[in-house]
């Protein structure tokens, strides 16, 4: 353990707050923060949390850096992005040994996350040459118009433990090509993974003579969190987290006229037709309910199957279950780690009662396994009567609902009835049923698939979703213009002075 925290220069007791590489600071009025290594329980490393007088010196080394980072050519920052990219892949491997350590999703996903953070940056360098507006033919002779984007500003990024590093990166990648600066305050479950980053990307940042680009300040939401919201220096507020907290996080920014990306509860479901290849919807289901312990935003969380191929369904599942390895997420042969914390396990609990009290049948999972640790659970399988409250709240465990129906028409009713909208997916060979589940009148969330799960989702598209979700768009398609101003733009070329509709002044 001590190898790989000195390889990513984490101490036992850290800084928590950053502007470079020459610029970390400790406030002797800042709180303590221990991070624990949720298989084990154990305490990794010690963080002094940011106060508000560190937040400030944070936030104005950001904003002087932005003056200054915005007049460097696209093109320019892109290889500045590029290099950043490269850091990471020399790091991989420690990297996302540390995800898995702090945050508990097995290896394989631990070096994935980091993964995804090389193909964003890779991608961002590319997006570095096509920040593109548009020309418009004007009605007005000898006039050209055209639009063109600007850098925005600072980038308030609050992200979650589930995913410690890759949310990161999708937003500070991009902002960092479209000229912006990035104050990023991390989930107090996972800062030792963000310190970590912050070496790397302020590493790379020496070595082009910059700070201040990507900051870094831990500390808690009622502290770090409420500046941050309420700052006017900070157009653009990226929160990735609970629905609760989300509608927090959009009235404050929006009282002062900011913007927001909010990527918020996910419960996400599979509908499973009679022209389905069941072996294949069994392998995507069981990744996506099980991986990251039911942790991620796109998690599988209910199956809505068809009547006549439920029992077959069920079946495949229960059996799928029955084989997964749980215990120390660093082992090659583990499939499902712990859950992050103890609380994660107490709510998972409170679920399944509520489950079983609304008439549903564990038939599978849902025990406390206390001998492989304190926050380790089985994962749980639950077939419900209908589709009740506790099915329509998501619960950040991995507990899978199984849900029959009738029609294509039902099922999609029963798809599209719950708050959230964030992840989909359809399974099925039949050319009319996934077109209708991809059509107007189908899934009504931000990710709609066919004949693949609901996780897992590449960085070329945009990631985000629609109602309690959030309706924020992150990592690719040209989720780009967010972190940049958008300026209309009219020249006259002529020696006269038409005015726009035929109208006529003062003539």
């Amino acid at each position: 353990m001590k190898s790989l925290l000195d390889r990513l220069n984490i101490k036992p007791v850290n800084a928590g707050a950053s502007t470079g590489a020459d610029n970390w600071y400790t406030d002797k009025n800042g709180k303590e923060l221990i991070s624990y290594n949720p298989t084990t329980g154990e305490p990794i490393a010690k963080i002094i949390q940011a106060t508000a007088q560190t937040y400030e010196k944070v936030a104005s080394e950001a904003q002087n850096a932005f003056l200054k980072w915005r007049h460097v050519p696209a093109p320019k920052r892109g290889e500045v992005v590029r290099d950043l990219g490269e850091a990471l892949r020399q790091l991989k491997e420690p990297l996302g040994d540390l995800v898995t350590v702090e945050m508990g999703k097995i290896r394989a996903e631990g070096h994935g996350e980091v993964q995804e953070m090389i193909d964003i940056c890779d991608f961002a360098v590319g997006q570095s040459r096509m920040l593109y507006g548009l020309t418009m033919h004007s009605e007005r002779a000898s006039h050209r118009m055209y639009e063109q984007w600007h850098p925005l500003g600072i980038l308030g990024l609050v992200t979650a433990f589930n995913f410690p590093v890759a949310v990161w990166s999708w937003n500070s990648a991009l902002a960092a090509i479209c000229g912006d600066t990035v104050i990023w305050k991390p989930s107090s479950y996972t800062p030792l993974t963000a310190i970590a980053v912050t070496h790397i990307a302020n590493q790379v940042m020496a070595d082009h003579g910059l700070s201040g680009i990507f900051n870094l300040t831990i500390g808690s939401g009622r502290d770090v969190g409420e500046l941050m919201l309420n700052d006017k220096r900070v157009p653009l507020v990226s929160f990735t987290g609970s629905t609760s907290v989300g509608i927090h996080v959009s009235e404050t920014v929006a009282k002062r006229f900011g913007k927001t990306i909010l990527e918020l509860g996910g419960n996400n479901a599979i509908i499973v037709t009679p022209h389905a290849d069941l072996e294949m919807a069994t392998r995507a289901i069981l990744f996506g309910a099980v991986g990251t312990a039911g942790q991620r935003c796109t998690s599988t969380r209910r199956i809505i199957m068809h009547k006549s191929i439920s029992k077959d369904l069920t079946q495949r599942l229960t059996n799928a279950y029955k084989q997964v390895r749980i215990g120390d997420p660093l082992q090659p042969d583990t499939l499902m780690g712990p859950l992050v914390v103890n609380t994660s396990v107490e709510e998972m609990m409170d679920a399944l009662n509520k489950a079983k009290g609304d008439g549903g049948e564990v038939l599978t999972g849902g025990e406390m396994l206390p001998n492989l640790g304190p926050n380790f659970v089985s994962p749980a399988i639950v077939k419900m009567p209908t589709q009740t409250e506790i099915v329509k709240t998501e619960t950040f465990a991995p507990i899978l609902y199984l849900l029959e129906y009738e029609t294509i028409e039902e099922a999609i009713h029963i798809h599209n009835d719950v708050p959230q909208g964030l992840s989909s997916a359809i399974f099925t060979d039949s050319m009319r049923e996934a077109e209708t589940f991809l059509s107007v009148g189908g899934s009504d969330c931000g990710i709609a698939n066919v004949n693949i799960g609901t996780s897992g989702a590449e960085i070329g598209g945009a990631f985000g979703g629609e109602k309690e979700t959030g309706g924020g768009r992150e990592s690719g398609s040209d989720a780009w213009k967010v972190y940049m101003r958008r300026q209309t733009n009219t020249i006259n070329w002529s020696k006269d002075l038409p005015l726009a509709q035929g109208i006529k002044f003062g003539e």
